[in-house]
């Protein structure tokens, strides 16, 4: 299959992230890795505006716009957490995907069809215990994709977010066992999530096929998602 798109992703480099990008280059998309690993096609640090800015301004206009870069941030109750933990993990899942749709949105608009795939968790919507960081940060990401569908409802360009559970990544290997076996245990299916699982929901919201559906939240979970 044949695609004149181009998709940019953060955190392309590894977990769901090269996932995305390995299915969605099946499907002819031209591929742009972004992240602060080795291997990216573009070496960007999301919590950097003007970097993001300039990054866009180097690339040009993209189709298809995921943001997959993301950091579990400190794990500990609430009234433990380090004030420069809990910054950072809002300063990379929320500033950076406030940054990068900020970046790359505008070219979309302008050329009448896009698509944003926001991926948050569904730690989002439930709350972890002793991940208030990752679970407030994702919460964010939530209402700001239902925000930003809302904004860009009749412009062509479809903005929505993925809450996926446990899913074996790199990212989730640095979870602590305790929490990790917590939010695995409350899956129905009895196994955590495989990365490609999730990257063919993104190819799907990344594609012609989505016409009326923008702001909307997509749980993949195995069953733990109960709204």
């Amino acid at each position: 299959m044949t695609s004149s798109r181009t998709a940019l992703i953060t955190g392309g480099v590894s977990g769901l992230g090269k996932a995305a990008a390995l299915r969605l280059e099946k499907e002819g998309v031209r591929v742009i890795t972004a992240d602060i690993a080795d291997g990216a096609d573009l070496v960007l640090d999301v919590t950097d505006a003007a970097a993001v800015q300039a990054a866009a301004d180097e690339v040009g206009p993209v189709d298809i716009l995921v943001n997959s870069a993301g950091i579990v941030g400190p794990n500990a109750p609430l009234w433990e957490i380090p004030l420069d933990g809990w910054r950072r993990t809002f300063e990379v899942n929320a500033y950076g995907t406030f940054h990068t749709c900020r970046a790359f949105v505008p070219g979309m608009r302008e050329r009448g069809w896009g698509r944003v795939i926001n991926i948050a968790s569904m730690s989002g919507k439930d709350g972890n215990p002793n991940m208030a960081p990752y679970s407030a940060s994702k919460a964010a990401v939530i209402a700001l994709t239902k925000s930003l569908g809302k904004e860009l409802a009749t412009s062509g360009v479809l903005a929505n977010v993925i809450a996926p559970a446990v899913i074996a990544t790199p990212m989730n290997a640095t979870t602590g066992p305790e929490a990790l076996a917590h939010i695995t245990s409350l899956i129905p299916m009895g196994r955590i999530g495989r990365p490609e699982e999730v990257a063919e929901l993104i190819a799907w919201l990344a594609s012609d096929k989505v016409s009326f559906s923008t702001g909307a939240v997509y749980d993949i979970s195995g069953g733990r998602a109960t709204y």
